[in-house]
Parts: C-alpha cells; sequence; structure tokens
C-alpha cells in the first residue's frame, strides 16, 4: 500500500486573529507545521495547537522563520549565522515551552528557500535543529527542499525529508513559481486532489507550462492559509483515501 504523509502550514495567528480555519484542517492531514513566533503565531496559538494535534493524532512540526511579521516571513531578513541560529533556536523553544511534542522542523518562507541554497543559513538552521534533538534525545527531522539544507542535515546525521506543494505552481526546472506571478497558486479542489495522488503514484507533477516534473516526495503539503484551504484539504485526503494510499505521519 502506498503511504504519504499531508502536512499543512498551521497555527499562524497574527494579532491574536486566526488565518486559518485549523480545527477543520487538523481534521484531514497527518501533520501540522506550527507557526512559532517568527512570522506569526503566539505563546496561545501555539498551545492551542498542542492541544489539538494531541487531541486529533496529528504529528506536530516546528515551521521557524525569519523574525519577520510584517511580510509574514516572505521577506528575507539579513542575519550573521549566530544570529539566525539563535533566533530559530528561540522559536523551537517557544513551542516546545507550549506542550508541543516536536516531531520535525519545517523551516517557512523566505528562510525555507534561503536555507535550501545557501550552506551558511542551512548550517545556521541545522545548528538549531540539532541542539533541539540533543535535549530531547532523539534526532528531530527537517522537512523541505534545497541541496544546502540537505547536506547540512546529513552532515550532522539529522534525517531530511523532501516535500511537494499541492497548492503552489511549479516551473519547469522543478522550483516553485514565486509569489505574486501568474500561477503561484492553485485554487481547483479537483486539480490540487488529482495532483496529490499522481504525486504519489507518478512521482510526477505538471508545470505551469506544460511540462512535467520529476518530483520525490515523503509529504505532501497545503497553506492554512489561503482561502480554498479547508475545500482543498478535504478533496485531497477524499482522493487519496479513494486511491487507497494511506495518509500517515512518518516521524
Amino acid at each position: 500500500m502506498d503511504v504519504i504523509d499531508l502536512n499543512a502550514d498551521l497555527g499562524e495567528t497574527v494579532d491574536g486573529v486566526p488565518t486559518a480555519d485549523d480545527e477543520a484542517m487538523f481534521a484531514v492531514i497527518s501533520s501540522a507545521s506550527i507557526a512559532c513566533g517568527g512570522h506569526a503565531g503566539d505563546a496561545a496559538s501555539m498551545h492551542a495547537s498542542a492541544e489539538r494535534a494531541a487531541r486529533t493524532g496529528v504529528a506536530v512540526g516546528a515551521h521557524p522563520s525569519y523574525p519577520e511579521r510584517a511580510g509574514f516571513g516572505r521577506v528575507e531578513v539579513v542575519l550573521e549565522p549566530a544570529e539566525l541560529r539563535s533566533t530559530v533556536a528561540e522559536q523551537l523553544d517557544a513551542l516546545a515551552a507550549a506542550g508541543a511534542d516536536i516531531r520535525y522542523v519545517k523551516p517557512h518562507g523566505a528562510l525555507y528557500h534561503r536555507a535550501g541554497a545557501d550552506t551558511d543559513t542551512a548550517e545556521a538552521v541545522v545548528q538549531a535543529v540539532a541542539e533541539l534533538s540533543d535535549r530531547l534525545g532523539r534526532p528531530v527531522p527537517i522537512l523541505a527542499q534545497g541541496q544546502a539544507l540537505a547536506e547540512a542535515a546529513g552532515a550532522v546525521g539529522l534525517p531530511f525529508h523532501t516535500e511537494a506543494f499541492l497548492d503552489r505552481g511549479y516551473l519547469a526546472d522543478g522550483t516553485l513559481v514565486p509569489r505574486g506571478e501568474p500561477g503561484d497558486l492553485l485554487h481547483d479542489p479537483d486539480a490540487v486532489a488529482a495532483r496529490a495522488v499522481r504525486i504519489v503514484r507518478e512521482r510526477r507533477v505538471e508545470a505551469v507550462d506544460g511540462a512535467s516534473v520529476a518530483v520525490d516526495a515523503a509529504s505532501l503539503c497545503l497553506h492554512g492559509d489561503t482561502a480554498e484551504a479547508v475545500a482543498l484539504a478535504r478533496a485531497v485526503r477524499a482522493a487519496l483515501d479513494a486511491a487507497g494510499i494511506a495518509v500517515r505521519a512518518p516521524w
């Protein structure tokens, strides 16, 4: 039987206001990447997410970012490696202090993309995750994309898992369509659900120009803050269930 993880970026409360219907999303996913104060989230939202995850049996991942709330973590911030390691570590500690059992770490936004391509950034992120792993007494996997982050994780013995995006457009080279450009987001539940099944079964995704792109993913990602998030998530889960694909967290 095919098995895949289905993750969503959640707990992204801004000024006390949720940006997603977390309760509905937790009902259909297997892993939740929880904002921990960098781009969104606060102590109350982290605590609520930890409780919701325990109640629903969903695995919790930490979703740290650059400390950049004005742009929702999608704007790169220039930090020295030591500063970046420190801010990521503070975010991981905040989520743990809220009662979350952190099973993986997935960077957010601009940090996600920078760490995937830049060695110094990747090593700073990995150092913070390695320190968390030492405190927990077990290796904490990293979920992301990018060779630099994969190599940095491997160098310290941390598991690295790749993901594919269900609601983001792909370019022919396998990278994502930049935010704000045509085709950056997918909105049709049927199309997104079909993409999910194809990724699992064929390990391929269609790019915005029609090219067929190879993908190898341990997890499928949906963003919780889009208008169609719940409809997309429910359609994806129904399609995976109908295809006999088990939805299960690997951590």
